[in-house]
């Protein structure tokens, strides 16, 4: 069943959110320098690895692409794109996607029976499911006619839902459209009246994205053609469809989306009009439900780091009750030494104890103990950069870098939007869940 969520939040004092605001946009930078300072160490270590050089390039690649350079475009997109409608999507690191080129009149209900009918899947929502059989589906060259497409942002959220259809019997190769229904009385520049937009396009091939070195879909330069295939499948398909073209709504141009192609476009928008479509009893609609949010991965990910901090110390405390007393028993008696293991190991233990606290809250998605976490690795960083910086031993593989790389892994994760969203809205009320009966889960 595809679900979307819609928050409710309560009123919240506007002080406390400017300090929240500001708290969570400096972790969000810190994390992108700590980023860019764990790509530098990787690099540096690589060189050290002897024949395993290739497997450090692929592991330096990884954080380069998927953590260090989607956070820096993140951080310069807040600053310089405007947070208004121009036409143009936006990916999750805030670059200007794909062109916006339909809009739609009518409910959900009759979307989905029209591009059904038109001969349209509804594509699955990306998850690490879906994400993997998407690219076993592309190596092997299968079929994967529900295969998911990569989120795209309107109005501050992603795509309510995507159509597409195959090409050559592989996802490598597809037409698809995203939609999103616009806010209550939105209107397109110029009062035209508007329901839902979408931004259709063609992926011809799979390759890295010229902006973050990511995999993903290349898509055709020509947006207009695929504009145009989608009005024309579904008017064929549904003859109550009518279509009129707001001409020159936008400056023709040429540019690149989120994965650098080149994109062009003439500048015109159709309206479809899908008032007029019936859609039969028990055809994809819209059910309120009461529901909570889904804990989102970097949540759980930020949570697993310090679940196993907490193991770390754990395992440091047995260590050092077994081993200490003999390592010391030259300076003190066997009494003494005993005492002083007890000792660390309390520490230690509590410790721990307060790491397994944090984990739990974490996960349960507490804002305070989310800050706390990021606090602490923050602060850890920041020692181990001024102990380095006053001439202390430098981090590597056998000494350190493991701790720190797993300290800005936290940092990453937690200051994410994604992980700030759920605990900031763990204090508001419950969300209300649209779902579509008969879809796939889409959060």
């Amino acid at each position: 069943m595809a679900r979307r969520i819609v928050d409710i939040p309560l009123p919240e004092f506007a002080p406390r959110k400017e300090v929240d605001s500001a708290l969570d946009w400096g972790f969000f930078v810190i994390g992108g320098i700590a980023a860019v300072w764990l790509a530098y160490l990787l690099a540096r270590e690589s060189f050290t690895l002897g024949w395993w050089q290739l497997l450090g390039a692929v592991v330096f690649w990884v954080v380069l692409a998927y953590l260090v350079l989607p956070r820096l475009h993140r951080i310069l997109t807040r600053i310089y794109v405007p947070d208004y409608f121009i036409g143009r999507a936006r990916t999750s690191d805030g670059l200007l996607g794909d062109p916006v080129n339909l809009a739609l009149l009518g409910g959900e209900p009759a979307i989905h029976e029209t591009m059904t009918r038109a001969g349209w899947t509804l594509a699955d929502d990306l998850s690490l499911r879906t994400g993997w059989a998407i690219v076993a589906s592309t190596l092997l060259r299968r079929s994967y006619l529900e295969a998911p497409v990569s989120p795209l942002f309107l109005f501050g959220r992603r795509q309510d839902f995507a159509y597409q259809q195959e090409v050559d019997g592989t996802p490598g190769k597809r037409h698809h459209v995203r939609f999103w229904r616009c806010p209550p009385g939105w209107m397109l520049p110029g009062g035209h009246p508007a329901e839902w937009l979408a931004a259709g396009t063609y992926d011809r091939a799979v390759g890295l994205s010229l902006f973050t070195l990511q995999v993903t879909h290349k898509i055709a330069a020509d947006t207009d053609a695929e504009r145009d295939h989608i009005v024309a499948t579904v008017t064929a398909a549904n003859p109550d469809a009518r279509v009129r073209v707001i001409r020159d709504f936008s400056t023709g141009y040429h540019a690149r989306n989120g994965g650098g192609d080149s994109i062009t476009t003439d500048g015109d928008l159709p309206v479809v009009d899908l008032r007029a479509v019936v859609a039969p009893a028990g055809s994809r609609g819209e059910v309120a439900t009461v529901s909570t949010q889904r804990r989102p991965a970097p949540t759980i990910v930020g949570a697993v780091i310090l679940a196993l901090g907490a193991l770390s110390s754990i395992a440091v405390g047995i260590a050092t009750v077994v081993e200490l007393p003999g390592l010391v028993a030259d300076q003190v008696d066997g009494e003494s030494a005993s005492l002083v293991a007890a000792i660390v190991a309390a520490g230690l233990g509590f410790v721990a104890l307060f790491e397994l606290f944090l984990t739990l809250f974490v996960f349960l998605g507490s804002n305070w103990a989310r800050v706390v976490a990021m606090t602490i690795s923050a602060a850890s960083l920041l020692l181990q950069a001024v102990t380095i910086m006053l001439g202390g031993e430098r981090l590597t593989l056998g000494g350190g870098l493991v701790p720190a790389a797993l300290d800005i892994l936290l940092l990453l994760a937690l200051s994410s939007e994604r992980a700030t969203v759920y605990a900031r809205s763990s204090r508001k009320a419950p969300k209300l869940i649209a779902a579509r009966p008969g879809g796939v889960a889409a959060f």
